[in-house]
């Protein structure tokens, strides 16, 4: 079993949200540059990874935890044809742009996202069929680039910042943007299955969590619950409404069962723009702003059982 001092499982839910309100209400906050921090945690993960599998106690290595996740070999890029149509960020030196307003959609930007996160939704759908004992996460990711492909689309994280991989595929105690690879998926796995894709020039983003096998009731009750948030997160988004309500109505019910909130990552606008404003805390907040008109934002909520976690509360 795993240490009481990391993690068993964490969990991560993305779910897109269309929010429409009266009239469009600028966001403002208390500096400028305040969100930066908790936004480039998205985007930038050497830290995280150096929490994760560098700073360990001698308890905690894998020599001596050997259900510990270990990370296996990453196959070369996957080709896109020529004719879909890229992300700018893709084969660029210059990091992805993040806009500092929130993107408002027309009549036409509307049903491009429409049609973005169906696809996404689709792809998603299928990705968890394929979700069984001994598949590895590599050949995953090889189904779900050829899926997107097929329908004229391109696998949005595909390389942003580098990112080698089509999907983002977090195993076990991987919070979230894992990197598919060679490990074969074990019964009582959970796995995080992330799918982004870029379709006539907007970006669909969305994710579940899926059982590997037999799954214990320890792994259920923490994927039950996180899903329960994102509905909860949902259900209360509404023209007007203050965007740091999500963050205290996924706290309030995570807490009843004492699960830490991971504060590292956010949700976030998402539209022409693979990130934009608004950043969404998952944790209760004091940030200013509120739901606009034709806004499509992320809620993602990444729990972690041991709430002594570095990375929780």
């Amino acid at each position: 079993m795993v240490s009481q001092a990391s993690p068993r499982f964490l969990s991560n839910f993305l779910g897109d949200r269309l929010a429409l309100s009266a009239k469009p209400f600028h966001l403002r906050s208390g500096a400028r540059g305040d969100r930066r921090p908790a936004y480039q945690a998205t985007r930038t993960l050497c830290n995280l990874v150096d929490i994760l599998f560098n700073r360990r106690s001698g308890d905690d290595t894998p020599e001596n935890n050997p259900t510990r996740l270990r990370p296996g070999k990453v196959s070369p890029r996957l080709s896109v044809p020529n004719h879909i149509q890229r992300p700018p960020y893709v084969d660029s030196r210059q990091r992805p742009r993040v806009n500092n307003g929130p993107e408002i959609h027309d009549e036409k930007g509307i049903e491009c996202m429409r049609a973005s996160g169906r696809l996404a939704a689709q792809v998603l759908k299928f990705a968890g069929t394929l979700v069984k004992p001994g598949i590895t996460t590599d050949e995953i990711d090889k189904a779900v680039h050829q899926m997107i492909i097929n329908h004229g689309a391109y696998p949005s994280p595909l390389g942003y910042c580098g990112y080698p991989k089509s999907v983002c595929t977090s195993v076990n105690e991987c919070i979230c943007h894992g990197i598919p690879d060679s490990r074969p998926l074990e019964d009582g796995d959970i796995i995080n299955i992330d799918v982004t894709v870029f379709l006539n020039g907007y970006h669909g983003d969305t994710s579940a969590t899926f059982f590997c096998g037999d799954v214990d009731d320890e792994a259920k009750k923490l994927v039950q619950v996180t899903k329960e948030c994102l509905d909860k997160a949902i259900s209360i988004c509404a023209p007007g409404v203050e965007i740091k309500r999500i963050g205290r109505t996924i706290q309030d019910h995570a807490e009843k069962y004492k699960y830490g909130v991971v504060r590292q990552f956010v949700g976030h606008g998402v539209g022409k723009v693979f990130h934009a404003e608004p950043v969404v805390l998952h944790f209760r907040n004091n940030e200013w702003g509120r739901m606009m008109l034709n806004q499509t934002f992320t809620i993602g909520t990444c729990f972690c059982i041991c709430p002594q976690s570095p990375l929780a509360d």
